[in-house]
């Protein structure tokens, strides 16, 4: 006989766990179901273990950088397997906590795969065989996404790697070739030439990170230069084959093709929504462009079915995830008359931050400067450097770049780029300010602390209405 719920969440990531801890809260009956671990690809293959990868460069770069802080050290080495088995038992740890969330908000763990008999039932299943059925009035799938991949061009786990065999691999390779300049892309390779790799990055688009700014693009790119990352763009990469000398890779850039040749190849290209196999059809759930199609609260063309995450589309963001499952659950609780209908919000993906956790970091939320051009908006652009910041000298943190865009009409704030460090944790105030509809006068007023780094946020909000005071 089939357990029954309020509702059922497919898939344990940021989103599919966020989702059924905010049902529990509103008094939903709430199951979870979960093939592999609990805290889905970003706690345990994502966003967590890269930064626990990306802690560990950023350390081995200030070793040999002692001198300008008054320190000096002597043989000074890694165990590169311990820094791996770092990342790997941070990843543990934190699966661990979910786990214990579940426990504590009462949600019933199902370990299994999901799949959808009708809109209303799902069937449960372990190493083929059906093991459990579970009801239930309202359903939330959130099972992700995982990496693309190119006919031809297969990862095999041994010399042509995705993130997951990037981030366990055995030994340090000599030389890298990573292939693809997103974020996944620009963080690998900056973390392996901070460790010592060779790293090349080639990217198909005219600049590398080509959702960012393109300002913003090109500062970085000349930094990752500068640190020994060889960057080819307008680059495509056609076939590689194996050799005794590493793989060979046909590389093809302004119809000219050239062979390159690294010990091991990272493809990072991009991800697919995982939405087979889970009898949607079955359960009458449009697909549309490999993505479930979800209105603005992430609810399906079925209307007790949501979808959220990595699965109902870009941006692909663990954050954006966590908050359409927060969104998805309080609509499902008004359906039900347990939460008010009046509360019930929709995101806004034009308020989403995105972050690189590259050396330095790139963040960024709203629209680019190009973007905003097209869109036919009046603008204004304020500028402020790091090598300007009083705090960002003292840390010895003096690459980077604040640029703000904000509407000349109505003096909206349209976006926020930034390069240099910490930013990841500074794009926060421009992501507040941007859901709160600040205009410049609401921040040109607001008291910035010092000496912080956040005060270039401030100085490059004046620059916009020619108010800059310390450039």
């Amino acid at each position: 006989m089939a357990k029954k719920f309020d509702l059922c969440v497919i898939g344990a990531g940021p989103g599919g766990y966020v989702s059924a801890i905010r049902a529990s809260q509103l008094g939903l009956k709430v199951a979870i179901v979960e093939a592999n671990h609990l805290g889905g690809i970003c706690l345990n293959w994502g966003c967590i273990p890269t930064k626990a990868l990306l802690r560990s460069s950023e350390i081995n770069h200030l070793l040999y950088n002692l001198d300008a802080f008054g320190f000096s050290a002597e043989k000074i080495k890694f165990d590169f397997t311990k820094i791996i088995e770092r990342s790997r038992a941070v990843s543990k740890k934190l699966s661990t906590g979910i786990a214990s969330l579940m426990k504590k908000n009462k949600i019933e763990v199902f370990d299994g795969y999901a799949k959808f008999l009708n809109a209303n039932k799902i069937s449960i299943s372990k190493d083929d065989k059906i093991i459990d059925e579970i009801e239930a009035q309202y359903f939330v799938i959130a099972t992700g996404a995982r990496a693309r991949i190119v006919k031809g061009l297969e990862p095999d786990g041994q010399d042509i790697w995705t993130y997951r065999e990037a981030m366990t691999a055995k030994e340090l390779p000599k030389s890298l070739l990573v292939v693809g300049s997103g974020a996944i892309g620009v963080e690998f390779a900056s973390f392996y030439r901070n460790m010592g790799s060779e790293v090349i990055l080639i990217e198909m688009a005219e600049n590398i990170l080509p959702v960012e700014d393109e300002e913003i693009s090109k500062l970085a790119r000349k930094s990752f230069e500068k640190q020994g990352i060889k960057i080819l763009t307008s680059a495509s990469l056609k076939s590689f084959k194996k050799s005794k000398e590493g793989v060979i890779a046909n590389i093809e850039i302004a119809g000219k093709t050239q062979e390159i040749v690294t010990q091991k190849v990272i493809m990072a290209i991009g991800i697919v929504a995982n939405v087979e196999n889970l009898g949607l059809e079955n359960a009458k759930v449009k697909v549309e462009q490999g993505r479930i199609e979800t209105d603005k609260y992430m609810c399906t063309s079925q209307a007790n079915i949501f979808a959220i995450g990595d699965v109902a589309g870009a941006p692909w963001l663990a954050h954006k995830a966590s908050h359409e499952g927060v969104v998805s659950a309080e609509k499902i609780a008004s359906l039900m008359n347990k939460y008010d209908s009046k509360k019930v919000h929709s995101i806004k993906k034009e308020n989403v931050p995105g972050c690189t956790y590259s050396m330095p970091q790139i963040a960024s939320i709203g629209l680019t400067e190009k973007k905003a051009k097209e869109a036919g908006r009046s603008i204004k652009v304020g500028r402020f450097p790091y090598l300007a910041n009083g705090k960002a000298i003292a840390m010895g943190e003096t690459e980077g770049l604040i640029k703000v865009i904000f509407d000349e009409k109505t003096s909206e704030l349209l976006g926020a780029h930034m390069f240099g460090a910490e930013v990841t944790e500074m794009i926060q105030g421009f992501v507040i300010a941007k859901q709160a509809e600040l205009t410049e006068e609401d921040l040109m007023q607001t008291i910035f602390a010092h000496p912080t780094m956040s005060e270039m946020m401030h100085e490059a909000v004046l620059d916009a209405y020619g108010k800059v005071v310390h450039i």
